[in-house]
């Protein structure tokens, strides 16, 4: 399949987009939270404001790095005091808890190298939510005005200073929640939220973060990976050494112009297995190509929603990676 079909198909799937009709919210909302096409990812971009501490995720209708795409999420930083958060808005004109185009967060702790990624719904209906928030929640795609959103945490990101030091990438280590890890395996599928079996809560409450300093495979690492072996784990692709540039490098296929810290691609890693396999197949791919613009391309078996809180993350300052 052409990238022009794959992009007609997604366009198909977010149809008309008006940021002034409520009635077509609902629908954004399902669709920036369902998984990506299987053969080619989707390629969007993302702008930066510097001043308003605003972010922009676009998707684009062309085959260029960036262009006048069409709108699909909107992402404004807050700090707090021990922590910062990054409020994800349906409308790039009212991005708070309170909207109803709220659609979650991502969370920081205080040194900016662990983050959650918060859905402002269940991550499935009937499961973990009490009478009071059950009342809250129509459907698994539509919010009400009156509703005060929940936090559903349904991914956690891990950075850690590479071994290479400033001459590599960040070592990042994602656990989806919410996602198994059979959905990368030939005919696994990765359910929608409103496709999520029945199930104990306690499989998608928070869990604790990595209680080492650095980031390490030893035995506390070990248990935690043990406790999610069935959720997907995604982490960042090996780089390889450029003899003649002397630097080690990442093939972005032309998708990424710039190089900077934040550049990162994602694959599937089976940490539960005894190989401790990396797949090839690139799930997310975030990098820079000009000041304040950067690429983001995704593909199954994550999201719009999940995939622009990952890149985030990558943003924010990390004290004990830089």
């Amino acid at each position: 399949m052409s990238f022009r079909s794959v992009i007609q198909e997604v366009k198909g799937e977010i149809g008309a987009i008006s940021r002034r009709s409520f009635r077509s919210r609902p629908h954004r909302a399902g669709r920036v939270r369902r998984p990506g096409p299987r053969d080619a990812p989707v390629k969007c971009f993302i702008s930066r404001n510097r001043t308003t501490q605003t972010y922009y995720l676009y998707i684009g209708l062309t085959d260029a790095i960036s262009d006048d795409g069409k709108f699909l999420l909107a992402a404004r930083k807050c700090r707090r005091t021990m922590c910062t958060e990054y409020l994800i808005s349906l409308d790039m004109n009212n991005i708070s808890k309170g909207s109803e185009t709220y659609i979650g967060k991502l969370r920081s702790n205080f040194l900016g190298t662990k983050f959650t990624v918060y859905d402002a719904h269940p991550p499935y209906a009937g499961d973990g939510v009490s009478k009071s928030q059950s009342e809250r929640v129509i459907d698994s795609n539509q919010v009400t005005p009156r509703v005060t959103a929940g936090n559903y945490p349904v991914s956690h990101i891990s950075y850690a200073l590479n071994v290479l030091g400033s001459r590599g990438p960040r070592r990042m280590h994602c656990v989806m929640d919410s996602i198994p890890v059979s959905a990368i395996e030939q005919g696994g599928t990765a359910p929608t939220q409103t496709e999520f079996p029945s199930s104990n809560h306690e499989s998608f409450t928070s869990i604790p973060f990595f209680k080492s300093k650095s980031f390490r495979v030893n035995s506390s690492a070990a248990s935690l990976l043990t406790q999610n072996e069935s959720k997907l784990v995604l982490k960042n692709k090996s780089p390889r050494w450029h003899e003649h540039l002397q630097c080690w490098c990442l093939n972005f296929h032309g998708r990424v112009t710039v190089a900077s810290v934040k550049n990162f691609q994602l694959v599937a890693s089976d940490e539960s297995g005894p190989t401790n396999q990396e797949h090839e197949d690139v799930i997310l791919q975030f990098g820079k190509v000009g000041k304040d613009t950067f690429t983001m391309d995704y593909r199954y078996p994550i999201s719009a929603f999940q995939a622009f809180a990952i890149c985030l993350s990558s943003f924010d300052t990390k004290i004990a990676c830089e």
